[in-house]
């Protein structure tokens, strides 16, 4: 018999809802990655996140600082010089990134063969449907 799915599972005042970033954002995870060795400059960020738009990363920046994840700090310097750095808050999404890398390493291969079976099985013109 199949458990009826509770219609309050998913309540507004749940404390998931605050969370920082969402499964499958994709940049917060790899800004954190770019962090874990210490404090980068914008543009230090921007070398190996080559296909992110100055824009997006910004607002990346801007909600994890917003969240706790980052501080950013602004020399008084001319030119300006503006580093990111993981808070210790931030640093403990770390452990998280990892064992998603861990799974990802383990079943990726499977993930993408199922895709692939889905996508060869659908329909015509409906390979994209969620």
């Amino acid at each position: 018999m199949v458990k009826d799915l509770d219609p309050e599972m998913f309540d507004p005042m749940c404390p998931s809802g605050a969370m920082p970033f969402q499964i499958g954002d994709k940049w917060t995870g790899m800004v954190v990655l770019c962090l874990q060795d210490g404090p980068r400059r914008f543009t230090e960020i921007r070398v190996p996140l080559r296909a992110v738009t100055p824009k997006v990363l910004t607002q990346t920046l801007r909600a994890m600082e917003r969240d706790g994840l980052v501080v950013r700090t602004a020399y008084p310097e001319n030119p300006p010089r503006v580093e990111y750095e993981l808070t210790e808050l931030g640093r403990t999404l770390l452990t998280l990134i990892e064992a998603a890398r861990a799974w990802s390493r383990d079943h990726l291969p499977a993930l993408l063969r199922a895709r692939e079976e889905w996508t060869k099985a659908a329909p015509i013109g409906q390979s994209g449907r969620p």
